[in-house]
């Protein structure tokens, strides 16, 4: 599944389920644009450690709720790598677990511009650039939060709706320039993000505890994730777009 020649965007992907992405689209053959926020180190750190794998990567920081750092960004990153053709939204944050009642609104538009807007607005800067190229991929990382809507978190449930929603449109707009759009959709994932989830909302300290009664014996891993990202974007799913993926294990 080579993607030699071929230039990613990763958002968020200094650390998490971005880096594994990432450090796979590399191991492919890609090169690697990282977006990261606030965390410099973590996203340097990859970068380091895709250029051992042989590949050329840099890190760019913007926060993905800006259109005009988004648009400074991808600008930088297509001056220099000559092109972008593999875009994957990953760049997220969490709700706070409060019901509608209780949600401040600033919080509402803080989620939903990171995953809903921020995807919106580095989709609609790479696609010149995509598609002048031969294929282009833009690969949205949902959750599985869609199917099953879950109390007390509205503004995380209207992101990821959102995100979709993105996705299928896209999908049916750029497939005549030969650009496939796709989601990846995980549940549980041993994150950072997760970690935290998972104490606030059941007070579990240690998420490997939850190995015994998650699919398949242990919950789902960043680099699973990363594999749905590398096969959509590859060779062998050439007739594949406008696709959801669950990577839940089957949970939903």
């Amino acid at each position: 599944m080579t993607l030699d020649g071929r230039v990613a965007l990763v958002t968020g992907g200094g650390r998490g389920i971005g880096k594994a992405i990432a450090l796979g689209l590399a191991e492919d053959g890609a090169d690697i644009a990282i977006n990261y926020r606030r965390d410099e180190e973590s996203a340097r750190e990859t970068v380091a450690e895709i250029e051992k794998l042989g590949r050329r990567a840099r890190a760019y920081a913007a926060s993905v709720d800006d259109f005009a750092q988004c648009e400074t960004m991808v600008t930088a990153a297509i001056s220099d790598f000559g092109h972008i053709d593999i875009l994957v939204n990953n760049a997220g944050n969490a709700s706070r677990g409060q019901t509608v009642a209780d949600t401040d609104p600033a919080e509402l538009e803080r989620v939903i511009r990171t995953h809903a807007f921020g995807a919106w607005s580095c989709s609609k800067l790479a696609l010149p650039s995509m598609r002048a190229q031969p294929r282009g991929d833009i690969v949205m990382i949902s959750s599985a939060a869609t199917l099953h809507m879950g109390a007390n978190s509205a503004p995380y449930n209207m992101a990821k709706a959102a995100l979709e929603a993105l996705a299928s449109t896209l999908a049916k707009e750029e497939r005549r320039n030969g650009i496939h759009v796709n989601v990846v959709a995980p549940g549980l994932v041993d994150t950072e993000m997760g970690r935290r989830l998972v104490k606030g909302a059941m007070g579990v300290d240690d998420i490997r505890t939850m190995d015994s009664g998650a699919p398949f014996g242990h919950v789902c891993t960043p680099d699973e994730v990363a594999d749905a990202v590398r096969f959509v974007v590859s060779e062998r799913a050439g007739y594949m777009t406008n696709q959801r993926i669950g990577v839940d294990g089957g949970s939903f």
